[in-house]
């Protein structure tokens, strides 16, 4: 079994009058199987509604199945006295960086959470100092978290989450609000935690610019896994993903067009340096 698995995985919305009487339920997660390696990176995509984010909840037990089951590192979610163990194995990390940032100092926010967990004094500091070097905010330890751009929010969020030292983080969104810079600065951090400390990654996203260096790529619609392969399947794909309401990375696109206008070149290219290669090979 790997760090996360899910079994058939289903979790229903019930929509209730104001007399608390089920007006109607909505299946958002429909029997979805998961099984991820430590080490992992694996990306979660889908369009708004499919059911991406709601399954991110599962991961760290703020939801919990309404049938099937979930476990993060062999220890079943729906367990009460398993809550404790899970949340710190599996962080999450949320869209909106404000939602998570407490602290008046960034280094003083990064301590929050194992200080919570009872961890001492002097081995607090020793994390916050490692989480901020690991995600390249350690020179900003004493600054405001207001005065930060957004990507450099995010990425004291992450920081914040590492110091805990998860096995896993889940990363729901976390560059939805921030703009092309900060997206990349956010998403960089997290490929660098990934490689340097087998940290499994967990990331819900709709940017696909930001899954091509993905272990695994789970696509969701409806609830259910419609698709699931390498960065270079699934992209290899571009009509199913089109009709899914997904874009591709413009040069994935271009690389198609190309190739339905009978250019010899391989589907699922992914960045310009193996579009380049595969022009100079023609």
């Amino acid at each position: 079994m790997g760090i996360i698995k899910t079994d058939k995985l289903v979790f229903e919305y019930i929509r209730r009058d104001e007399e608390g009487n089920v007006e109607g339920i909505t299946r958002a997660v429909d029997e979805v199987d998961l099984d991820v390696a430590q080490g992992d990176f694996v990306a979660v995509l889908g369009h708004n509604g499919s059911g991406k984010s709601t399954l991110a909840k599962h991961i760290n037990a703020i939801l919990y199945p309404s049938e099937g089951t979930v476990w993060v590192d062999g220890m079943d979610t729906a367990e009460e006295k398993n809550l404790w163990e899970i949340r710190q194995n599996a962080g999450m990390v949320f869209q909106n960086p404000d939602n998570q940032i407490i602290g008046q100092v960034v280094e003083e926010d990064v301590g929050f959470g194992p200080e919570n967990m009872g961890v001492p004094t002097a081995e607090i500091w020793e994390r916050v100092e490692e989480s901020l070097k690991a995600v390249g905010m350690y020179e900003y330890r004493r600054h405001s978290p207001n005065k930060l751009s957004g990507g450099q929010k995010q990425r004291v969020s992450i920081a914040g989450v590492i110091a805990m030292h998860p096995k896993c983080i889940i990363l729901d969104e976390p560059t939805a609000m921030l703009d092309p810079n900060g997206r990349k600065e956010v998403i960089r951090a997290v490929r660098a935690l990934n490689a340097a400390e087998n940290i499994t990654v967990v990331l819900i996203t709709h940017y696909m610019e930001e899954i091509i260096h993905a272990d695994k790529v789970f696509v969701m619609d409806q609830g259910k896994v419609a698709m699931e392969g390498t960065p270079k399947e699934i992209f290899s794909r571009v009509e199913e993903l089109k009709e899914l309401r997904l874009d591709v990375p413009q040069i994935t696109l271009l690389a198609y067009e190309l190739q339905k206008n009978g250019l010899q070149i391989p589907a699922g290219i992914l960045t310009t340096e193996e579009f380049v290669e595969a022009l100079t090979c023609l």
